[in-house]
């Protein structure tokens, strides 16, 4: 489509043609995802015809229902308008830059300003995930972790005490990931059973979802798909209400998918939809510990790839490239775009189109942010496609080779 037209509005075609569906029967789709009576076919029609061309804006009670019939988040489909954040500015924000708040932490006693400032500098932490050299992020995690471990020998309030370990939760799950990314298995299981003690310490939600989620994706991406569905299961246990669930259903989903069982698949993906539409939209998607709707369509499209929906894994696959591409061409979420590349290049060797497959795969393989566990699972995807589709080709042996020599590669730690 043109790209004159809105992204909303070319978004609701790409899905509905990934899908199969003519307008007639989308429109008529709509009606399985709502109570209310809606018009007549033909004024229906006339109006999904209209929303494809970007004339009108879906309103508050169509937009919902667009996007669970084309199965995902209005949040997703219809962003809302947010000013861009920019890096944090602690003194902005505080009044102190990064030393004071660390001269103020070794004081006998802490203020509440001083932990504002501890607060702002851990959100930061975690915003940076994606952005940051994985090295230079674990190094400055951990040193911000001892300090706050050191705090707790001081004279704190009990409201202090309980607030200082769960920004050490936070820090400490941080720090997991990054592990697990740079391929150190035994150091990122301890970190995460050490921020799962934090957060039985302070009965944090949150803390204790996502260190079961952890626990979820370890197993995911060592092919232990039962022990998935085990850490999502209690991990919606332990999480509440926290917006964590949503995660840890998409992880079950994930296994589902490479089980073959499809319809556990899609019942998963539904009920994870259902509740991040039901949660309000995050106040900072940057943050690696939030769920945000682009994410979530991140996750469908690795269960689509796994099971051979194509054409909706293409469509969600380039998506998930254009929203994590700022407006200089700067890769916002790198390692979701590493996998819509790996998705598109499966696609096109299912397709039958070695160039353009080798050419998305490449094109993951350049980019240096990522995950040395997930991504070599991901890859497995293409990997397979590429054997099955080209078995004598020299050019997919070569790819094949220099995947493997990434896979294989003892990650930096």
């Amino acid at each position: 489509m043109a790209s004159g037209f809105p992204a909303w509005a070319q978004r609701i075609r790409a899905l509905r043609d990934a899908r199969g569906w003519s307008q007639s029967e989308a429109a008529e789709q709509m009606r399985r995802h709502t109570k209310k009576e809606l018009p007549d076919a033909d004024h229906l029609l006339r109006r999904w015809k209209a929303w494809e061309l970007g004339e009108n804006k879906p309103g508050s009670f169509y937009a919902p229902v667009i996007a669970a019939t084309l199965g995902t988040v209005t949040a997703a489909l219809f962003p809302p308008t947010l000013e861009p954040v920019d890096s944090v500015d602690l003194f902005a924000a505080t009044g102190m830059d990064t030393l004071e708040i660390i001269n103020r932490l070794n004081a006998s006693a802490i203020s509440d300003a001083t932990l504002d400032g501890l607060r702002i500098t851990v959100d930061k932490l975690c915003s940076e995930y994606a952005s940051t050299d994985p090295t230079d992020l674990l190094i400055e995690a951990r040193q911000w972790l001892r300090r706050i471990v050191e705090m707790q020998e001081k004279s704190l309030s009990f409201g202090q005490r309980r607030e200082t370990l769960e920004l050490a939760g936070w820090l400490a799950l941080l720090a997991g990931c990054i592990e697990y990314d740079m391929g150190d298995r035994r150091a990122a299981e301890a970190t995460r059973q050490a921020a799962l003690s934090l957060g039985q310490e302070v009965q944090s939600q949150g803390i204790l979802g996502w260190a079961h989620e952890m626990r979820a994706w370890f197993a995911l991406t060592s092919g232990d798909y039962r022990g998935v569905i085990a850490a999502a299961q209690s991990g919606l246990i332990a999480a509440g209400n926290h917006s964590v669930a949503v995660q840890l259903i998409a992880q079950e989903a994930k296994a589902w998918a490479r089980m073959g069982r499809r319809a556990e698949m899609e019942a998963a993906l539904e009920r994870g939809r259902l509740m991040l539409e039901g949660m309000p939209y995050p106040e900072n998607i940057e943050n690696h510990f939030v769920v945000d709707p682009a994410k979530y369509d991140c996750y469908a499209m690795d269960c689509y790839r796994r099971v051979g929906e194509d054409r909706l894994a293409q469509a969600l696959a380039e998506d998930v490239i254009c929203v994590g591409t700022d407006f200089n061409g700067r890769e916002r979420t790198p390692m979701r775009i590493a996998e819509a590349q790996i998705t598109l290049g499966v696609v096109a060797a299912r397709g039958g189109d070695l160039d353009e497959a080798l050419s998305h795969g490449r094109r993951a393989l350049g980019i240096n942010r990522r995950s040395h566990f997930a991504f070599a699972m991901v890859a497995q995807d293409l990997a397979a496609a590429l054997t099955a589709a080209y078995p004598n080709a020299d050019a997919a042996a070569e790819y094949l080779d220099e995947l493997r020599s990434i896979q294989h590669a003892q990650p930096e730690l």
